[in-house]
């Protein structure tokens, strides 16, 4: 009997310890580590063009090039759009993969061999590819400064071109009672002025402000939207408080979607594509396409003013996102 009940007190010790832990902080924590907050690439798979279940735009095009095909790459993001125009002005067979087929092993686009039309190695490595002269055309958001500087080290000259309009947002927790915050109140909160949630109406919590890699299209958005000042690492005590985060909205929605996290509205406004488009929502930004000057590839001038056209917006708005204002 003594060595029964020693055996249910250590039991009992034992979940009582296991319960505490969850309470006090793996329950807290489970708010940081969403699948969104992560470090994750898309899936690839799911936007191969000429693939019949693949997740592209099919608008329709009544521009098509045969020969000297334009190698295009881009930031993850924009994976949707540049594929989508290979699927719709392309010849099948133009993207080729390494062994002849995809696989799932695909973390910075080592799957597509050196002959594919389609590329994929995200913000810098395919940033860098169009200055070292390897992809023809990239699809970004604004290059950041880091990345200028890199052309200028090596004498290229660039034509960056907008192609289409995006919003930039904020997300949280969807348990999270703050649905709401203001340009200013986002600033103060990445610049390490407000910490906590009750103080822009919220629970008494920690913020823990999320930070996204260096040199990332999202980074160097945030770093312009914070007028290059704002904390570069998370106080200590952040990670046992509640979350926010930051990216572009059909990343976020579409790409990477997660039912545990809830966008923000800005100044009151929701980031719609309604709000993007007509101008009311108050952190949207442009995306572009960006090509040497030199290159001299006969189809890349006209391909770039077809994705300005009617029809290139068509395609653009069919992938999600918002098309630029009409002139």
């Amino acid at each position: 009997m003594k060595k029964a009940l020693i055996i249910i007190g250590i039991t009992v010790l034992y979940a009582s310890a296991n319960l505490g832990l969850y309470l006090g902080l793996t329950q807290r924590l489970s708010n940081n580590y969403s699948g969104v907050n992560q470090l994750k690439m898309i899936d690839v798979s799911k936007f191969l063009p000429f693939e019949e279940e693949s997740e592209l735009a099919r608008t329709g095009s009544t521009f098509h090039i045969e020969d000297d095909l334009p190698v295009l790459d881009g930031a993850a993001a924009l994976v949707p759009i540049y594929a989508s125009v290979i699927d719709q002005c392309y010849p099948e067979g133009c993207v080729t993969y390494e062994g002849g087929t995809f696989s799932d092993d695909n973390y910075y686009g080592e799957n597509f061999a050196d002959d594919s039309a389609m590329q994929y190695q995200n913000t810098v490595r395919g940033f860098n590819a169009v200055v070292d002269g390897s992809v023809d055309l990239f699809f970004t958001a604004h290059p950041s400064a880091d990345q200028m500087a890199y052309a200028q080290e090596q004498g290229v000259e660039l034509e960056i071109v907008p192609i289409g309009l995006e919003s930039f947002v904020f997300f949280v927790n969807r348990n999270n009672p703050v649905e709401d915050l203001t340009v200013d109140q986002i600033r103060s909160i990445y610049r390490g002025e407000i910490t906590n949630w009750s103080e822009v109406g919220g629970s008494n919590d920690v913020i823990n402000p999320l930070l996204r890699i260096q040199g990332s299209g999202s980074q160097t958005m945030m770093e312009a939207f914070m007028q290059n000042d704002m904390i570069t690492r998370r106080p200590m005590n952040a990670i046992f408080g509640k979350s926010i985060g930051y990216s572009f909205r059909y990343y976020l929605s579409s790409m990477v979607a997660n039912e545990n996290v809830r966008m923000l509205s800005v100044n009151g406004v929701y980031p719609s594509a309604e709000n993007i488009r007509n101008g009311s929502y108050p952190i949207t930004a442009q995306f572009y396409v960006v090509y040497r000057a030199d290159n001299d590839n006969p189809n890349l001038r006209p391909l770039v003013e077809w994705l300005r056209s009617e029809e290139g917006q068509r395609l653009i708005e069919g992938c999600g996102y918002v098309g630029l204002p009409q002139e």
